[in-house]
């Protein structure tokens, strides 16, 4: 039998309100032995939140909490769940976790909550996924897409697939198990057709990979150029307040500093380094040096230039040459040089802002990122769904070639089988213990 788990659900730290969330086949009778309310826990409405007192084993009150009660399977785990909104001090908080716990639950372990919602059949492992994606999403078309995911669209594409290729791998093994029943085994156009079909599915949520990393990890985005160009002041502009020192001394900036934006519904990770110019100073060229680094690894390089004056750009062609590149032209406030009016490059002031909005555009063309360029296409998937497609791909491309050359059905079959356990992996399809304990194990305790 499994055990009935308790947690709190709420965030660490003082506040109005701390939740506490029970789950399991004995919740609500833990629960009772653990506040006292008019008429009995046992007997209160469901999903109606009643005023109960928590009490210590000798009769002392622990806190006043409100309590509700959702029976299975009409809960979020689909086990009887009981929550307690108590008082959200830090150590009233762990005195009634304390009582459930002595009344006979279980701690939970982190994301057992989810775990259960998802073997209780209530999610598939792509809306499990959803959940952490919303919690740590960081701008609205993160939110969107988590929300997206959270409906089940993710989990749909990939089931419809799964059931498609179920058709394929179906007809070849009957071909193999009852070969005198004269069944055709249709390794003609329609076989391969219907192939081609799910392979042409794979390949577009594949495509999709890219843009998901973006959303759950921003943008590596490298703020690069020569000293006094103005790289941290548009790091300031970028974020909204003063976080980079500016000055007219050139090496101020010594190390990388990094911080999260977002522009036009794109979380940016934008990185301020050190102005690249030849120095004797060990600490400078540490810096410059993690600069350097930096531009190497960058997803966009956003190159700063003074357009108030002639120089050069610090980048050469075969630098950014592959790479998502931006030219600022900065202090046009001031001016800008011929030497930069015809360059491709945005012209802005820092010390005005003006400009900035132009800049954001700019970055999410150069993306293909923006709100409209996403269209209906909120859901994107994450490096475990790609690796899985990608083996599922791998199979079924080895079972198709084989098919079409004719070198026999059961080699087919085995590749065919080996395609519908990878892409059944993405919602959970496939019994993998392994797989299930790396992703809940991530959660935080108490979801």
């Amino acid at each position: 039998m499994t055990a009935t788990v308790a947690a709190i659900a709420s965030a660490p730290g003082v506040g109005a309100v701390s939740l506490i969330r029970i789950s399991g086949a004995d919740a609500v009778s833990i629960s009772a032995a653990a506040v006292r309310c008019r008429g009995g826990l046992e007997n209160a409405a469901e999903r109606y939140a009643t005023l109960c007192k928590v009490v210590s084993k000798d009769g002392e009150v622990i806190d006043e909490v409100l309590t509700t009660v959702f029976r299975n399977p009409r809960s979020f785990t689909g086990e009887d769940v009981v929550e307690l909104a108590c008082h959200g001090g830090v150590l009233v908080t762990r005195r009634v976790l304390e009582r459930l716990l002595e009344c006979g639950a279980r701690s939970a372990e982190p994301g057992e909550f989810s775990r259960r919602a998802f073997e209780n059949g209530k999610l598939d492992l792509t809306q499990a996924e959803a959940i952490m994606d919303l919690i740590s999403a960081q701008t609205d078309l993160a939110m969107r897409a988590a929300h997206e995911q959270m409906q089940g669209k993710l989990g749909d594409q990939s089931e419809a697939l799964r059931e498609n290729l179920i058709g394929v791998v179906a007809h070849v093994e009957a071909f193999i198990d009852f070969p005198d029943e004269d069944i055709d085994p249709d390794t003609g156009a329609a076989m391969l057709k219907r192939i081609d079909e799910v392979l042409l599915g794979i390949d577009k949520m594949l495509s999709t990979a890219e843009q998901g990393r973006i959303l759950r990890e921003g943008v590596r985005t490298v703020i690069c150029g020569e000293p006094n160009v103005g790289k941290s002041s548009l790091l300031n502009g970028l974020l909204g307040y003063e976080r980079a020192i500016v000055s007219d001394v050139e090496g101020t900036t010594r190390d990388t500093v990094e911080e999260v934006v977002n522009i036009q519904g794109i979380p940016l990770r934008l990185i301020d380094t050190a102005g690249v110019r030849i120095s004797e100073d060990k600490i400078e060229q540490q810096g410059i040096m993690r600069s350097e680094q930096q531009i190497e690894l960058a997803d966009l390089i956003i190159e700063v230039v003074d357009g108030s004056k002639a120089g050069k750009r610090l980048l050469t062609d075969e630098q950014i040459a592959g790479k998502k590149h931006v030219l600022v032209v900065n202090k046009n406030d001031l001016g800008v040089n011929s030497q930069w009016r015809d360059a491709d490059g945005v012209e802005i002031s820092c010390s005005s802002d003006a400009g900035l909005d132009l800049l954001g555009e700019k970055i999410a063309d150069i993306l293909l990122l923006s709100e409209s360029a996403w269209g209906g296409h909120a859901v994107a998937i994450n490096a475990r769904h790609q690796e899985c497609l990608r083996r599922g791909k791998v199979s079924l491309t080895d079972a198709r070639a084989g098919l079409e050359s004719g070198v026999g059905a059961e080699f087919a079959a085995l590749d065919l089988r080996d395609a519908l356990d990878a892409i059944g992996e993405v919602a959970g399809r496939v019994d993998t213990e392994e797989i299930f304990d790396a992703i809940f194990g991530a959660f935080c305790i108490g979801k």
